[in-house]
């Protein structure tokens, strides 16, 4: 019967980190240039992971800085246009590699591992590149808003994005395990409770969700932007699917360049 057991529990949490963590290792003489405009950085964790990123600098007066966080599969090199197209507006933006993924060191074993790297991230761009935590903003896409939220909820900013993101670990199960009772969620190794942490954070908060999104709920937007403090703002974007920067082009990001500048700009 013990037996039986642990061997449920270690299935069920293969099974969670098979379906939570899809990196892409790059091995040196795979290393890909960064962008235009970028230049390659690398920043220690305080568990002494060393972590790679494109860092975009901006001359632009008041200067924001845009730390975006990746989703939970590939590595920078998908996002590369991204932080092009960011940086095209005038903004500073550090993309960067959780550990595990592309050239970034270690691997990722659960959610401290990534909230370790959130926040080697805002003190790389805070105590490296000089950038006023007031003008910091914490970019976070499907995984990477839990990430990006928990770095909120601990870290001074100046605003946050969320964007396909997720409330809790729990809640997501309910979609992707209908099989699984709601009472063994807690054998599971990641919370992810990112409604919650959101009741401590204090500054701009913008949800925005494709309708429908196949991959992560559009109610989990709901449920982010229900949860955050005001001011807050809720974007959902008919048929853009999970990527919603990706799929809804200029009019999109003219709203998000929109939201920066208003939750960013000195008071």
């Amino acid at each position: 019967m013990a037996i039986g057991c642990a061997a449920f529990v270690y299935g069920l949490r293969w099974l969670e980190s098979a379906m939570t963590f899809h990196p892409v290792r790059l091995t040196a003489d795979q290393r890909i240039s960064p962008p235009n405009g970028a230049e390659e950085v690398w920043f220690t964790a305080k568990d002494g992971t060393r972590l790679h990123g494109w860092y975009f600098a901006s001359n632009q007066q008041p200067q924001t800085t845009i730390i975006y966080f990746h989703g939970n599969g590939g590595n920078i090199s998908n996002v590369g246009w991204l932080g092009e197209s960011l940086a095209g507006r005038g903004f500073s933006v550090l993309l960067f590699d959780y550990r595990g993924y592309g050239l970034s060191d270690g691997s990722t074993l659960d959610e401290d591992d990534l909230y370790l790297d959130g926040e080697a991230a805002w003190e790389f761009v805070v105590n490296e590149k000089k950038a006023a935590p007031e003008t910091v903003v914490l970019y976070g896409q499907s995984l990477g808003t839990a990430i990006a939220t928990d770095t909120a909820s601990r870290k001074k900013a100046g605003a946050l994005i969320l964007e396909s993101g997720f409330s809790s670990a729990s809640s997501l199960a309910e979609t992707a395990l209908p099989w699984l009772p709601r009472f063994l969620h807690a054998l599971g190794r990641n919370r992810f409770e990112s409604a919650r942490k959101l009741g401590s954070v204090k500054v701009p908060v913008l949800v925005s969700h494709g309708d429908p999104d196949d991959v992560i709920p559009t109610n989990e937007g709901r449920a982010l932007f229900a949860a955050a403090n005001e001011p807050k703002q809720l974007l959902i974007v008919p048929g853009a699917g999970h990527n919603v920067f990706g799929s809804a082009g200029t009019a999109y990001l003219d709203q998000v360049d929109e939201f920066i500048r208003r939750a960013t700009e000195p008071r």
